[in-house]
């Protein structure tokens, strides 16, 4: 039987922002129902022990986000979750206490919305993180994934215009955190892409490169890579499609239904071993595969 470290759930495609780096969902919105989350934790409880609630979608949306938790925590079952921060204050009281709960990912580089008060945005964040490390073993994460790739003469290689409200809101925030936590020095200079430090007991800081969500419209290219879909990870979409990969936010490469089958099965389909196969040769079969330059972060051969 595969053992996979994390299996991402998506109990809501909604999200209530719109982000240049981040393409809302074509599918029908939904909100994952308590009947459909609770037989999706008790089909994949035998292939992981970890299960991240989001592919596409805000999950702090959901209103049964505290019943979802405590159902995890009945089956022994820990939980990521990795929200934009935007609804913190409001659902703060579905997470606070809950055994279940290993990590909150706050991805800052949404920087709230536009029409946001960013400054009040990060201070509800830092008050939410101070209740949740009193109140639940969790670890907290910030994220700033909007770093821009130079090429090799060291000048800057844009995939889009970049703001720059972006660069100065980034520099903003990460003053703030030095102050938060009483860092010692430019945490600008001190976190490199890719790369991740502690700030404070059961709190971190990462900086990565934005990437571009895979998509048929790209171009294809020659197909070579690895892709860690369907060895550490799978991803189940809020209608039940199961996919391989968390980058697949449209479902593209569906490998059935959990409604409609066993998870087992699903995995083990005639689709999903050409994909495992094919990148243990480091080759992408599919074309969604070929069309993302995500697996090219893990080499090409």
């Amino acid at each position: 039987m595969k053992k996979f470290k994390k299996i991402y759930i998506e109990i809501t495609n909604i999200c209530n922002l719109a982000c240049a780096f981040c393409p809302s969902a074509t599918r029908e919105k939904a909100y994952m129902s308590e009947e459909d989350f609770t037989d999706i934790i008790r089909e994949i409880k035998p292939f992981t022990d970890y299960v991240y609630f989001h592919v596409k979608g805000e999950p702090l949306l959901h209103p049964k986000l505290g019943v979802f938790l405590d159902i995890c925590h009945s089956y022994g079952m820990k939980v990521n979750i990795t929200t934009n921060g935007t609804l913190i204050s409001r659902a703060l009281k579905e997470l606070e206490g809950k055994e279940a709960l290993r990590q909150v990912n706050f991805s800052l580089h949404s920087f709230g919305g536009e029409k946001e008060d960013k400054i009040k945005y990060l201070k509800d964040i830092l008050m939410a993180s101070k209740k949740l490390r009193m109140t639940t073993a969790a670890n907290i994460s910030y994220r700033f994934w909007n770093m821009q790739p130079e090429d090799e003469q060291g000048t800057m290689t844009e995939r889009r215009e970049i703001n720059p409200d972006v660069i100065n809101d980034t520099e903003k925030y990460l003053r703030i955190l030095e102050r938060e936590y009483g860092v010692e020095g430019s945490l600008k200079d001190m976190v490199p892409a890719g790369r991740g430090i502690k700030l404070a007991e059961r709190v971190y800081i990462s900086r990565d490169y934005e990437f571009t969500w895979p998509s048929l419209a790209e171009e294809e290219d020659e197909g070579d890579g690895f892709c860690y879909g369907l060895r550490t990870h799978a991803g189940i979409l809020s209608d039940g499609t199961v996919i391989p990969c968390c980058l697949d936010g449209e479902g593209v490469i569906s490998l059935g239904n959990i409604k409609e089958g066993s998870f087992g099965d699903i995995i083990n389909s005639p689709r999903a071993e050409a994909i495992y196969e094919g990148f243990s040769n480091r080759r992408a079969v599919e074309e969604l595969c070929r069309k993302c330059g995500y697996r090219k972060k893990f080499g090409p051969s």
